[in-house]
């Protein structure tokens, strides 16, 4: 009887402690919902276009390709496409790869956006635009066109270390990683296929103000400004470029050399 009286209370008890779990859990999914709802009330939410796929540049915009997700203005940068601007996307071309579920952002079709007032646009907060004169060779043959990202190097002429009265030839990476806005007048939202071969003298950088001062002083001692080309994936900066002169060249050379051959090495096994 003893042995009963226990078991039964054993099983009532692990009744209970599962009705009080239970209980608990429903109370936290409550919970979990209602900051979820309440999350949602305090944010904007928004439908803009994604794509179903990855697309690679130059692919012409179809129905199939386009989807519509919804999220907080909050997370979003840019011109990112609505949904109910998705008709004017149909037949525009992709200017770069587009990733499957990324965002499409005006910036990424030739063109841009429909009735767009301009470049003002497309300066993001707290930037600049600036235009600096380029020649061919300094804009890698003119290959570098709007939402492509540089680096800009500066040659100068700079007080020897050697003999302060003398003046030397220095070469330095004046900045890193800077979004191109404009070539000439072509920009993101203007850029075509057609446009391709034009020829510009100018490359307009987005820029931040004190950035904007070092390159107008640079122009103005006659600096001459070239842009190097980064791979659109490639955001690492080099803290301590090196100041290169005539001396630099002599001593560094070879150590440039053996470390190329190792990077080529790394590249092909």
């Amino acid at each position: 009887m003893k042995q009963k009286l226990i078991l039964i209370i054993s099983v009532v008890i692990g009744i209970l402690a599962a009705l009080f779990t239970k209980q608990y859990l429903n109370a936290k999914d409550r919970e979990v919902a209602r900051m979820i709802a309440d999350f949602k009330r305090s944010q904007r939410m928004i439908n803009i276009v994604v794509v179903k796929r990855d697309l690679p540049a130059g692919t012409v915009l179809q129905h199939t390709d386009l989807g519509v997700s919804a999220v907080p203005e909050s997370a979003v940068r840019g011109h990112a496409v609505l949904s109910e601007d998705a008709q004017f996307l149909f037949g525009r071309k992709t200017m770069r790869l587009l990733e499957h579920l990324s965002p499409i952002f005006w910036s990424d079709l030739e063109g841009g956006a429909p009735g767009s007032r301009g470049m003002a646009d497309d300066i993001p907060n707290q930037m600049r635009a600036l235009s600096i004169n380029v020649s061919g060779s300094s804009s890698v043959s003119g290959m570098v066109r709007p939402n492509d990202r540089v680096d800009v190097l500066g040659t100068f002429s700079f007080p020897s270390a050697r003999n302060p009265l003398e003046l030397e030839l220095v070469t330095l990476t004046v900045l890193q990683n800077v979004t191109i806005l404009a070539t000439g007048r072509e920009t993101a939202k203007t850029f075509s296929s057609a446009s391709r071969s034009g020829s510009y003298s100018t490359v307009t950088l987005s820029v931040t103000p004190r950035e904007a001062e070092m390159l107008v002083f640079a122009e103005q001692i006659k600096g001459r400004l070239v842009l190097a080309l980064r791979n659109s994936s490639d955001v690492a900066v080099e803290n301590d470029p090196p100041r290169v002169n005539f001396d630099h060249i002599q001593e560094a050379i070879k150590t440039l050399n053996i470390a190329r051959q190792e990077l080529l090495h790394k590249r092909t096994h």
